[in-house]
């Protein structure tokens, strides 16, 4: 056997050893994971937890934020608040593997007109080697995902005249093609604009609404590439590369816009729930650039009174049922065709006011992290909900919620390399959660 041989078969090995590991090895480079969905594609994780207290991997302090972590080319992402000795938003990357320190980047920022004051909502976004990452006060950044040095930046309170939602800017950032889009509520037909993701130049604005805190996401309809969102004040699809309007469904907000939960797409329906109004399921044309309304579910509207709310969390579809936690953290299962319910549990968390479980799914399971700071694995069907395992992970902190007492969890945790990370008030923490 030649050495040219032996030595392009060790290649070969090299090459399929490191092709699988990064097939089965999933990031967590957005808002709610790779396909902005709210799934764990990763294999090879645990059944259960042995212990009551999930071990921790590392642990690292930082400040306050609702601002869930991101995950990508072996690097974590994270934002907060620090008001003493003066206010600034800080933006902090860590190697994955041992929570080091590789740069962080802060500024100047005084919360001004929006309360709950605990630091930045919008995940950090990753792509293409750019680290993008979008203040609570408007204070847009394109770093450099590996060095830190900032690319380019705006003010986009000061230059779009933001009329500032209630909780601030919430709104994760998607990228679409070689643009960056944001929900703000800008003036003048601004409340969705679109940068170039190289330069920030404004590509197109776009709809005169108030902005919610609901994160836009991107859909193929009709060969069509459209940006689906919730505004403060209407469902919209308008086409990604432009702006251009193609269908809207009004759903005046009551008290104040309070959309937090991110649009649903699940085959050809869209599904869209909030605190106030309930859930509305929406079916997308595969003819025309328009949309039906299949039914709108609300307490009000409900002979039981029972219907889904959500606030903070996202539901899902899986099948003909939906699955999500309302905004007092009852879990509740509907059925997809009605909307009517089939179950409702109040296990998964402590129920109250604002009561938070965020809901990712792993193959036929689900992992539920619920505002306690615990980790759940579950199995939620059509028959009720089955919990499998539960361990504490993160302490509780009240700088996001001050009045609850003990505080609370409301972060979005990233899963990525079979670890998972969260995020309180106080610190940065990396578990591992690989089936060993």
């Amino acid at each position: 056997m030649s050495f040219e041989y032996r030595l392009s078969t060790l290649f070969a090995i090299v090459f399929l050893v490191f092709s699988s590991t990064r097939s089965t090895a999933d990031e967590w480079p957005q808002w709610r994971g790779p396909n902005r969905d709210g799934v764990w594609a990763e294999t090879g994780v645990v059944d259960g937890f042995s212990s009551p207290q999930i071990e921790r991997k590392w642990s690292v302090p930082i400040s306050s934020g609702y601002c869930g972590p991101t995950v990508a080319d072996g690097r974590v992402y994270v934002t907060d608040r620090v008001i003493e000795p003066e206010d600034i938003e800080r933006v902090h990357c860590f190697d994955w593997q041992t929570g080091g320190k590789i740069w962080s980047f802060s500024y100047d920022c005084e919360y001004r007109g929006f309360s709950y004051t605990a630091g930045p909502r919008a995940s950090v976004l990753i792509d293409e080697g750019r680290a993008y990452s979008l203040g609570a006060a408007g204070h847009l950044f394109c770093f450099d995902a590996a060095e830190g040095a900032v690319l380019w930046s705006k003010d986009l309170r000061r230059d779009y005249k933001i009329r500032m939602p209630l909780w601030g800017i919430a709104a994760s950032p998607v990228v679409e093609g070689g643009l960056l889009i944001l929900q703000i509520g800008g003036e003048d037909e601004a409340c969705l604009i679109a940068l170039d993701k190289m330069t920030g130049e404004q590509r197109w604005t776009a709809l005169p609404d108030v902005a919610s805190y609901a994160a836009p996401i991107v859909i193929d309809q009709c060969g069509k590439r459209v940006l689906v969102c919730k505004t403060g004040d209407r469902i919209v699809g308008l086409g990604a590369a432009t702006g251009k309007l193609h269908w809207a469904v009004p759903v005046p907000w009551k008290s104040w816009p309070i959309g937090i939960a991110t649009p649903v797409l699940d085959r050809d329906m869209l599904l869209t729930t909030e605190a106030h109004k309930g859930t509305l399921l929406l079916r997308l044309s595969t003819d025309s650039l328009t949309v039906d309304e299949l039914w709108h579910r609300g307490r009000q509207n409900s002979e039981d009174k029972t219907a889904l709310h959500c606030l903070i969390s996202t539901p899902y579809v899986d099948g003909d049922f939906i699955y999500g936690a309302d905004s007092r953290g009852v879990l509740r299962c509907l059925r997809l065709d009605t909307g009517k319910q089939v179950w409702e549990d109040r296990t998964a968390v402590p129920e109250d006011r604002f009561a938070t479980i965020h809901l990712i799914r792993n193959g036929d399971r689900t992992w539920l992290f619920n505002e306690q700071g615990e980790m759940i694995i579950a199995r939620l069907t059509p028959q009720g909900f089955n919990e499998i395992s539960r361990a504490k992970l993160l302490d509780t902190t009240t700088e996001q919620l001050p009045r609850r007492r003990g505080g609370v969890t409301w972060s979005h945790p990233a899963f990525a390399y079979r670890h998972v990370f969260a995020r309180n008030d106080k610190e940065l923490v990396c578990a591992d959660v690989s089936a060993k």
